[in-house]
């Protein structure tokens, strides 16, 4: 699933921003590697690195449906799980050109904000047919509390980075069952006493 979402993701910015995919100048690749020095080995990059997947606790549901099935019977289903995850966009360019990096983080932060949800038609693989959307927030400061300890511990110098969200919905898939269905309301009668 979370492969999924990093082919929804690069399709999103490949669509999202054309011109740096089919400019004169050299196109920009999209990377999902750690976000080290060593590691683009293609510039200018688009780097979306995953730092943190969790459960969010606000979007839980607990409330189950009934599926009717032809047959007089009815499937009990838990709701999805709804999970955040959340990437750190830090974009690398050939020569050490700021114009350049902020140039293209602009561009990519336009996209962000013109967006709540990933478009349908962007959604790859298990993505797809959700019933549910897939959800976009950027901008937030995101689970990352220190972004310098962040890029010490990657062994560079800080970056200029977008935090962006990514909200999608997780099957729970638990047998619980076929139940029959009351075709009939028959009230009972008190007795009088």
């Amino acid at each position: 699933m979370l492969d999924d979402l990093d082919s929804t993701l690069k399709k999103f910015l490949i669509h999202g921003l054309p011109d740096l995919q089919n400019s004169e100048e050299t196109s920009v690749s999209i990377s999902f590697e750690l976000p080290t020095e060593g590691g683009m080995q293609q510039k200018p990059a688009i780097n979306l690195f995953l730092y943190d997947v969790r459960e969010n606790l606000d979007l839980r549901s607990r409330e189950w449906t009934m599926q009717r099935r032809g047959n007089g019977t009815a499937v009990k289903t838990q709701p999805p799980a709804r999970v955040d995850c959340s990437y750190l966009i830090t974009v690398w360019v050939n020569a050490d050109d700021p114009q350049q990096e902020h140039h293209i983080l602009s561009k990519i932060m336009k996209l962000l904000f013109s967006h709540s949800v990933i478009p349908p038609e962007m959604l790859q693989g298990s993505l797809q047919n959700q019933e549910l959307p897939v959800v976009l927030t950027s901008m937030q400061s995101g689970y990352l509390q220190s972004p310098s300890e962040f890029w010490q511990v990657m062994g560079g110098k800080a970056k200029v980075s977008l935090h962006c969200t990514v909200t999608i919905a997780v099957p729970v898939e638990k047998d619980t069952g076929e139940y029959p269905l009351v075709l009939e309301n028959r009230p009972q009668l008190s007795r009088l006493s």
